[in-house]
């Protein structure tokens, strides 16, 4: 681990001085967080065994918890990936560079670290030009996870990376805040009938579009300690705050209730508490008084799950941050395309879920 975390600031007229620099440490075996259009990722030299090592151990991630590669070109996808179906095609015409993963089956090029064992490599194409510049300019795939503790709330922000992992990593390019807010959606291609792995961005809906038929393969809830998984997300606690996370799922007028109904017991009993709420949730009268709790972050409209993905790690940490003893979440926006993944992402960070009609 380095004791010294170089942070590279964006600036005007610095993005190639930058890409130079970051990709020398890739090129050299180092470690690398950098902005993508999803969440800041921890790249390392994918085809480099003794590079991805780094990133397990410094974010204290399982080795058994495979990683997604990010590559800059179709050729690159040649190089490391086997039997790409015409399907497949169609998506990354469709989604690359974009926040969609493809499971293949791997070339015996990428070394068994990166894949965790597995025959396939998970591969994506992310859409940010910081993210695009520095795998061109290091010249080989970077093998990326979100740049955070194991376990912790994914990093929209750099200051989030700095705050989880100064001092692990060799350097942090600090792009600003991310756009999408949640990681990739991450697709099964190598069955007859592709399997969705993880819900993100890029919706079931969409993928039906150009593969037909796609079965569910995920939970909410983690895979068994002795099961092998395909993907990242599958796997162990994933994004959780230190806090206490409750979280409140139904119908919109059933959570309200059910949140004050919550927040006034945990102030009976003297516990501080955060609210991660909806816009929505906040402006009904009842709520006033919650409202003016101990900490409280709005995610936006619950209308809108592009504006919630995009909140919902920095609102964790966010609670985190207010030494609060227990956040309440509030889970009635729409389900529907990346809402399905905001949804997800709560079920899995949270200690406790509650549903109401």
């Amino acid at each position: 681990m380095n004791s010294n975390t170089q942070v590279f600031k964006i600036g005007t007229g610095n993005l190639e001085e930058v890409i130079r620099a970051a990709a020398r440490i890739i090129q050299h075996g180092g470690t690398v967080a950098f902005p993508t259009e999803t969440v800041y990722g921890l790249g390392a030299d994918a085809l480099n065994p003794d590079a991805v090592r780094k990133i397990f151990k410094a974010k204290g991630r399982p080795l058994d918890n495979p990683l997604i590669v990010h590559i800059a070109d179709i050729e690159q996808l040649g190089a490391i990936a086997s039997d790409v179906p015409g399907s497949a095609r169609g998506l990354m015409d469709a989604f690359w560079p974009g926040p969609l993963t493809l499971i293949f089956k791997r070339k015996d090029i990428v070394p068994d670290v990166t894949t965790c064992g597995l025959d396939t490599v998970a591969i994506r194409m992310p859409d940010n030009p910081i993210a695009l510049g520095l795998i061109k300019e290091a010249g080989t795939p970077i093998a990326a996870p979100s740049a955070n503790i194991s376990g912790r709330p994914s990093p929209t922000t750099a200051e989030h990376v700095i705050a989880d992992l100064s001092g692990r990593i060799d350097a942090v390019i600090d792009g600003g805040a991310v756009r999408v807010g949640v990681e990739s959606t991450v697709l099964d291609m190598t069955p007859d009938i592709p399997v969705l792995l993880r819900p993100g961005r890029v919706s079931i809906d969409e993928i039906r579009e150009y593969v037909g038929e796609v079965l569910i393969g995920y939970t909410d809830r983690p895979a068994g300690a002795g099961e092998a998984v395909r993907s990242p997300g599958l796997k162990y606690t994933h994004y959780s705050p230190e806090t206490r996370l409750v979280l409140v799922m139904g119908n919109s007028s059933a959570v309200v209730d059910k949140i004050s109904e919550l927040a006034r017991e945990c102030r009976d009993r003297n516990l501080q508490v955060g609210l991660l709420v909806t816009d929505e949730t906040a402006g009904v009268e009842e709520m006033a008084e919650c409202v003016s709790a101990d900490g409280v972050f709005l995610l936006g409209s619950r209308h809108d799950a592009s504006a919630i993905a995009s909140n919902l790690f920095a609102g964790l940490r966010y609670l985190d941050m207010e030494d609060v003893d227990v956040i309440i979440a509030d889970g009635s926006m729409r389900i529907a395309g990346i809402g399905a993944a905001v949804l997800n992402r709560l079920k899995k960070a949270a200690d406790e879920l509650i549903e109401v009609n």
